[in-house]
């Protein structure tokens, strides 16, 4: 008697995984974006959109007007570059300054020239600068950094 109260718990937990393997199976995929930004190839900015705003600062005191930033974009669920993708630069009140527009690609990285952001920098002293992502996946966009 106790050998088939065994056997039929053993089933019943068998069957309870196999259903679970198969109800995970059909959900969606879950993740965060991400993205880095390179000055020239030195990494200097690796970010997940969860994390807080404050981290999100890019000095380019110490950049030369002949470098580039790179930006690599990541969407979750496409595990690569979006589609539509777009750089701004705006003000603290949401103005765009200036738009940068990326061809579709299978490369990730988007590229400013530092110059236009010093020269933009410079013109603006006296706002808030802040680098934003948008694309057809995230037509609401993302503050990527600040600009210090």
């Amino acid at each position: 008697m106790k050998h088939i109260k065994f056997h039929h718990a053993f089933i019943g937990l068998f069957t309870l995984i196999t259903l679970s393997f198969t109800a995970l199976g059909f959900t969606n995929k879950f993740g965060l974006d991400g993205y880095e930004i390179y000055l020239n190839n030195k990494l200097i900015l690796k970010q997940y959109v969860n994390q807080p705003i404050s981290l999100r600062v890019l000095k380019l005191d110490k950049a030369n007007e002949g470098d580039e930033l790179r930006i690599k974009y990541t969407h979750c669920r496409m595990k690569g570059p979006g589609t539509g993708r777009s750089l701004t630069l705006q003000d603290e009140k949401g103005n765009t300054l200036k738009k940068w527009a990326f061809a579709d690609a299978s490369d990730f990285a988007m590229t400013v020239p530092v110059k236009e952001l010093l020269q933009l920098e410079k013109k603006n002293s006296n706002h808030e600068l802040s680098l934003h992502y948008t694309s057809h996946e995230l037509p609401n966009g993302e503050m990527l950094a600040m600009l210090r």
